[in-house]
């Protein structure tokens, strides 16, 4: 079964940072792409970043490029994001997410997201 359980959330102001951490079991880690999307109130769930299994190869978001930085350890099967220059519209639970049907993100486009975990909140105020 696979499982993805999310940790960093939290209350920032504008222009702070947050890192966000994704625990993930049940599953072979290294051989899937994995990332993150967020859902706010009122909102589109938007996919933000995703991340190949070996290569390093991403996807960001327009509205996240420059600022936000993911990454993973195989070896801890666990993937990150780091946000920084956090503003009012980056407030939104943000869910890890398996892409269960590729291992390299596809370029311009980015992942398939099929299970997530249960999310985090983060809230920027301003």
């Amino acid at each position: 079964e696979v499982q993805l359980v999310e940790s960093g959330g939290g209350l920032v102001q504008a222009g702070g940072s947050l890192r966000l951490s994704c625990a993930a079991s049940g599953f072979t880690f290294d051989d899937y792409a994995i990332g993150w999307f967020r859902q706010a109130p009122g909102k589109e769930r938007e996919g933000v970043s995703c991340i190949s299994s070996s290569d390093g190869s991403t996807y960001y978001a327009d509205s996240v490029k420059g600022r936000f930085t993911i990454s993973r350890d195989n070896a801890k099967n666990t993937v990150y994001l780091q946000m920084n220059s956090l503003n009012s519209e980056d407030t939104a639970v943000y869910y890890c997410a398996l892409d269960p049907y590729r291992g390299t993100v596809v370029v311009g486009y980015g992942c398939d997201f099929g299970s997530w975990g249960q999310g985090t909140q983060v809230t920027v105020s301003s």
